[in-house]
């Protein structure tokens, strides 16, 4: 990609890691306490997660003495958003509104059918 979002989206593809971005979502937390939701996982493991996460900068994480406090980093996401996502919207919504408008066309044209029906039986 050109715009340099590889990384966010290759840590974005795998469910642990947005597993661990939830977390984070309710608030910053400790390594320890991210490792002991994954208890299919070794320690090793979800410090792998967390470097990838780490190295796409959805996670931020301090030294505090000996704990490592992790939070998370919504603004790469909000990139992704702006250039992926935000993009597309407008074609969507059209869409889905030519798709309403359709619908409701037919349903119009089914209701006079059924009317007219009505008034050759009476």
């Amino acid at each position: 990609m050109p715009d340099g979002m590889d990384h966010i989206f290759k840590a974005l593809a795998d469910s642990t890691r947005r597993e661990i971005l939830d977390l984070l979502r309710d608030g910053p937390k400790q390594t320890t306490q991210i490792v002991e939701q994954f208890p299919q996982l070794s320690r090793f493991g979800v410090m792998k997660h967390i470097d990838v996460l780490r190295e796409a900068a959805l996670i931020n994480t301090r030294s505090e003495g000996r704990k490592r406090i992790n939070s998370l980093n919504a603004n790469p996401i909000r990139h992704v958003v702006e250039r992926w996502i935000n993009k597309y919207e407008a074609y969507w919504t059209n869409t889905l509104l030519r798709v309403k408008e359709s619908a409701e066309e037919a349903t119009q044209s089914e209701a006079s059918t059924n009317e007219i029906r009505k008034s050759k039986l009476a």
